[in-house]
């Protein structure tokens, strides 16, 4: 064993948060920040539905005004804060950069502020990131139905810490390899904005109204049982609202072995079109995707096994995304939900002589899409 790896230490983070004078909280109650309180100006708010691969996502943040932010101030942000998502998916977190300094911790959220002269921010969010430790957050949780995280389980949360000028060449490294993950993501995002651009356009010179509810075969998910692990750490995609992440659905953190297969409700091949019906996202993004490979989903999701092309049924929904978020109501804790027969109701315009320019453009934001795997 080399000189490094014996000067490389185990803490929690609660260690790191006395060493540091930081913190460990929650953000603020449903009864400091309400929803009549948002705006679509002032300072952001970061939601559990913002926290995406250690970052901060701004799709349809909520934000306050600079009264609610003095009043809230000692949620606000620094760099180098990370943020983790108290309910849902609790094992996501996120690295507050320089530009959203300032920003609140929203409800619904947990703040860990520990960086110090042991620990780089940057190095310690990759670090919460490994997926050991994500599955000893996730194993800790609390909750029968929905995980829950609390300041106590984060504190007693294990990491590994070399020195830190290693600690800082680790999370540059890693940083890179972000940034150009980063920029795949954005031509694939833009290749599909194209897609649906084009397909909305030949739409005007001539399309049907097909009913979604003879699209395809409509399937309900299911969870087989968490607590057998006979059913977890196998090779088939389990997917939730949490997991649909890529537009192309080919993995997910949570995967079946055979006899959670035989235990789950449904399997749907390559090709078969998915989307949230229910989650917290869902109050503020519609996520769909396309089946690249058999795949399991939950009960938060449902399938349609189409009876046109996958991918003119999904553009073809993208294309409707503000009509569908319209329909959401809210199932209480600020879950949104999608009725399923609100859904069948719905009508789209069907373009056939788009499917192979389509299916081009998909092709390419799907290699770019494979790059950030």
């Amino acid at each position: 064993m080399t000189a490094s790896a014996l000067s490389w230490r185990e803490v929690t983070l609660g260690e790191l948060e006395s060493e540091s004078g930081g913190v460990i909280q929650t953000g603020p109650f449903g009864s400091q920040l309400h929803a009549h309180d948002y705006s679509t100006v002032g300072m952001p708010v970061v939601m559990p539905t913002n926290i995406r691969d250690l970052r901060i996502s701004i799709d349809g943040i909520a934000r306050v005004s600079d009264e609610h932010v003095a009043r809230l101030s000692r949620h606000k942000l620094m760099a180098g804060d990370i943020v983790y998502s108290r309910r849902g998916d609790v094992e996501k977190c996120a690295l507050v950069v320089e530009s959203q300094t300032g920003w609140l911790c929203g409800t619904g959220c947990l703040l860990v502020r520990v960086q110090g002269p042991t620990a780089d921010a940057r190095y310690l969010a990759y670090a919460l990131s490994l997926p050991e430790t994500r599955g000893w957050i996730s194993q800790h949780a609390v909750g029968a139905t929905m995980p829950n995280l609390n300041t106590e389980i984060l504190r007693a949360v294990p990491v590994c810490l070399p020195p830190v000028p290693e600690q800082r060449e680790i999370a540059a490294a890693l940083g890179a390899l972000d940034d150009k993950i980063e920029s795949n993501r954005r031509v694939a995002t833009l290749t599909l904005d194209l897609a649906e651009a084009l397909y909305l356009a030949a739409c005007e010179s001539g399309s049907e109204a097909v009913p979604l509810k003879v699209a395809g075969k409509w399937l309900s998910g299911g969870t087989p049982s968490t607590s057998a692990s006979e059913y977890w750490g196998g090779d088939l995609p389990w997917i939730s609202a949490t997991s649909m992440k890529s537009f192309f659905i080919d993995t997910s953190e949570r995967c079946l072995t055979e006899a959670g297969q035989a235990a789950a409700t449904n399997v749907v091949p390559a090709g078969t079109v998915l989307f949230v019906v229910r989650g917290m996202s869902l109050k503020s993004e519609f996520r769909l995707g396309v089946a690249q490979r058999s795949v399991a989903f939950g009960q938060d999701c449902k399938a349609i096994l189409p009876t046109i092309d996958g991918s003119v049924l999904a553009v073809a929904l993208l294309s409707m995304r503000e009509e569908i978020l319209d329909m959401v109501d809210e199932a209480g804790h600020g879950t949104g939900r999608l009725q399923t027969d609100l859904s069948l109701s719905l009508s789209f315009n069907l373009c056939r002589g788009v499917g192979q320019l389509v299916l081009v453009l998909f092709g390419v934001s799907q290699r770019h899409e494979a790059t950030t795997a």
